[in-house]
């Protein structure tokens, strides 16, 4: 039987990528075991998906937490505790300091070709509307390990999708988001 990772999944919004996470683990056999989900707002679907799959789940605002260095510790005292050994954002919008026990482990996918439409502000449709207001014809998704500082640390994969003639943000995110389905879980393998 193949050893699971053990992760932590940091997230803000619908859940899509910790779902599907879940089905890769459940249908493909990525070997991976979520031991620990922790929301950055509490009346978002990613809770009710960690909940739902038997996951804890928490929230951690970062407006409860005066400094940097106290969000940092809210957000990876649990997972210390839960035992994992890697966490994944997954759509977390917040920015939060890594621990040096957590140098390259912890991992972000981004809806662009990094270095390319990233840093602060630069998440969802608005990564996708200044691709096609900048006239790419390629865009694609990045998984990296995330350092301190905005969609920066060492890319581990990235996977491309062309940009079509009369393509909007909402039609080019659906497409680049097929790319991350396939991108994360692929990713997460080579960290076995």
């Amino acid at each position: 039987m193949q050893n699971l990772l053990p992760i932590a999944v940091f997230l803000s919004g619908g859940g899509r990528t910790l779902e599907n996470l879940l089905t890769h683990r459940d249908q493909h056999g990525l070997p991976i075991d979520v031991r620990l989900v922790i929301s950055s707002r509490s009346k978002v679907r990613g809770v009710e998906i960690g909940r739902a799959a038997g996951i804890e789940t928490r929230v951690v605002r970062k407006s409860d937490h005066p400094s940097a260095d106290d969000y940092s510790a809210a957000m990876f005292d649990p997972v210390r505790e839960s035992g994992a050994k890697y966490v994944v954002m997954a759509g977390f919008l917040k920015h939060v300091l890594i621990p040096d026990d957590f140098e390259n482990r912890v991992i972000n996918i981004h809806p662009s070709l990094l270095p390319a439409f990233g840093g602060e502000g630069m998440y969802g449709g608005r990564v996708h509307a200044a691709a096609i207001q900048r006239g790419v014809t390629i865009s694609g998704c990045t998984v990296h390990f995330v350092d301190n500082h905005y969609d920066n640390g060492p890319i581990i994969l990235q996977k491309t999708c062309p940009v079509l003639p009369g393509d909007t943000p909402d039609t080019l995110a659906a497409r680049v988001f097929d790319c991350e389905c396939e991108a994360l879980p692929e990713a997460i393998r080579t960290l076995q």
